[in-house]
């Protein structure tokens, strides 16, 4: 048995982290000891470095409950978990280009702004009005998210 320490640092994850993936229920509820500190056994380690792994892809939570109940089944066909690969490949190739529209733009402004006064600096007339931008990058959507 492990504490949350030890299998956060085995795991390369923070103990909030693995506190707030058992309040979601992506971990099982840990056993407790007679101290009441949390117990995990060895083969969470392999649960929580799939889980660790699939947020640095970029996997919705959503996304990585339904590939961990597809885990537990090793002798069903692989299509559900391919379809979510796949919806997760879409959707960094979209942020991708969100974020290749917003280098253009960026690009764009630096070129034109470097020289004059503040009240004349395309840098900050461009900010103050999508309408003048050269393409759309995303105004309204959180480009980060």
């Amino acid at each position: 048995m492990m504490t949350i320490g030890r299998l956060g640092r085995a795991a390369g994850v923070k103990v909030p982290t693995i506190r707030y993936y058992e309040e979601i229920g992506l971990l099982p509820e840990a056993e407790r000891s007679a101290g009441n500190q949390r117990l995990y056994p060895e083969a969470m380690l392999a649960r929580l470095s799939f889980i660790r792994h699939a947020r640095e892809l970029g996997f919705p939570l959503a996304a990585i409950r339904d590939l961990l109940r597809l885990a537990a089944h090793p002798d069903r066909p692989c299509e559900e978990a391919d379809r979510i690969a796949a919806e997760q490949l879409a959707a960094v190739r979209a942020r991708i280009a969100r974020l290749r529209a917003l280098e253009r733009e960026l690009e764009r402004m630096v070129a034109s702004g470097a020289h004059g006064t503040v009240g004349e600096c395309r840098v900050i007339e461009v900010l103050g009005n999508h309408a003048l931008c050269a393409d759309e990058h995303g105004a309204g959507e959180e480009v980060f998210a």
